[in-house]
């Protein structure tokens, strides 16, 4: 059984780092634009090279790596056109954006170290390191391309650094370079920041929101992505991997997992980046991260029932 307790730390550990920016952007006027800026092109590169490198990565384990990233770009591709349909350009690019990620690293990490022995972690560590890889380069030219020409977005991408972040861990990683103590003891820092500031943003950009910028049918939109169709794309992932290989207990909780955390944060921080509605981005996020210790038990043990653990 889920013991619905082990996520109220997380959440309400979450919920007072958005509360603290919402102060910021109230009583304090911040800015939030060059947090988003800081965060996608220094905390975040430093971040995801620091998890690679520590994580010593495996051709089993960035199989993961690569089978996330392939699936939350399919989702997001897939969604993109629906979104369009329904929603002008900047929400459909929010949403598309939204629908291939989640709060798998700030919620459901802390989540999974309570649920899983440390080979799960390891296992969803590089799950969640697909997904955010996914967030900046396919899902950020999604978004980006509700405001921009392909030629813009492509250049946006180009100039990211997490690619060369990714690129560089793998090299230090396969060539064996074993860097300086003081440099991994200096980048320990980066980790904590990321989230603070991530959540952050959330709460700075909805201290600017007014009455009339609350989009039901967008949120609705959001949630029913998140919590209608990832839960059900986890189910599938593990039932298929089932039959054709022996899954352990702890990749199949660990897939179920990535399927059932709230949106991502990443959502409003890459929309603050690009000008597309944060607004409405950080209003979803919070309505996700709110319904998540009501859901996530819920969700996992009927997952889990019907996949046989």
């Amino acid at each position: 059984m889920i013991d619905p307790s082990a996520l109220m730390g997380p959440l309400w550990t979450l919920l007072a780092f958005v509360g603290l920016g919402w102060i910021a952007a109230r009583r304090l006027a911040i800015d939030p634009r060059p947090i988003a800026t800081l965060l996608i092109y220094l905390i975040a590169p430093l971040t995801f090279f620091r998890g690679l490198v520590l994580g010593g990565p495996t051709p089993q384990y960035l199989l993961l790596t690569a089978a996330l990233f392939c699936l939350a770009s399919l989702v997001a591709i897939a969604v993109n056109p629906i979104a369009r349909r329904f929603f002008a350009p900047q929400e459909s690019a929010v949403l598309a954006f939204s629908s291939g990620t989640g709060n798998t690293g700030y919620f459901g990490l802390p989540v999974a170290m309570v649920l899983l022995p440390p080979e799960g972690v390891t296992l969803y560590l590089f799950c969640l390191l697909g997904i955010t890889l996914y967030e900046f380069t396919v899902g950020f030219y999604i978004s980006a391309r509700g405001q921009f020409s392909v030629r813009e977005s492509l250049a946006k991408i180009v100039r990211l650094p997490l690619i060369y972040a990714f690129v560089a861990a793998l090299a230090v990683s396969g060539f064996g370079i074993d860097l300086p103590d003081a440099l991994m003891d200096s980048l320990t820092v980066f980790p904590a920041t990321y989230t603070l500031l991530g959540m952050m943003i959330i709460g700075m950009t909805l201290g600017r929101v007014t009455i009339r910028e609350f989009d039901l049918r967008f949120i609705i939109g959001c949630v029913a992505v998140r919590y209608g169709l990832w839960p059900l794309l986890s189910l599938a992932a593990v039932l298929l991997l089932q039959v054709w290989l022996p899954v352990s207990t702890e990749l199949a909780l660990a897939l179920l997992l990535l399927g059932v955390v709230p949106m991502a944060a990443n959502v409003v921080v890459v929309a603050m980046e690009l000008g597309i509605k944060p607004e409405k981005g950080a209003m979803a996020v919070l309505a996700t991260t709110l319904a998540a210790p009501l859901l996530i038990p819920f969700y996992l043990q009927g997952l889990m029932r019907l996949v046989g653990l």
